[in-house]
């Protein structure tokens, strides 16, 4: 039941809306899936005595550790949360465009390391374009009279 005067986003309360950011939130998973085999490929490999660097670790930990937190935000706009898809839509970007701006440094770490890192940037590519899709951007529509300032340029 509503509250008199409360305001919610059109198509926000529309299950079509919560469903086009289900391929987000598997992707999510999917990101959170490879991090996680690419933080046990890294124990393997340490316990059987290769050479794992520092940065290989911190890297896996803190790439992993942020799949709940994206998971959270992707629930959190599928309910209509304005500052969750927000998040989503920069997080979505900029991830995948630093993930693999380091991994391109030569030299920081094993190909097969960036290799897996990639794979993870592309499933969080995938939720940068689910993100800005016609149903989901629908659900969040811009501040009132972006249309029109765009509209005037």
């Amino acid at each position: 039941m509503r509250n008199i005067g409360e305001v919610t986003a059109p198509g926000l309360d529309d299950s079509r809306t919560r469903e086009a950011f289900e391929p987000a939130r598997k992707c999510v998973v999917i990101y959170g899936v490879i991090s996680a085999v690419t933080l046990a490929t890294v124990a393997a490999l340490s316990a059987g005595g290769a050479e794992v660097t520092a940065f290989m670790w911190v890297r896996a930990v803190i790439l992993l550790a942020l799949a709940p937190v994206l998971h959270r935000l992707i629930v959190r706009a599928a309910r209509g949360d304005r500052r969750g898809f927000e998040r989503v839509r920069a997080v979505s970007v900029i991830m995948p465009i630093a993930i693999v701006g380091v991994d391109l440094i030569p030299g920081l770490c094993p190909v097969w390391y960036a290799v897996m890192q990639g794979l993870s940037a592309l499933a969080l590519v995938a939720v940068a374009f689910v993100v800005r899709g016609a149903g989901v951007r629908a659900a969040f529509p811009s501040a009132p009279g972006a249309s029109r300032r765009t509209a005037e340029r």
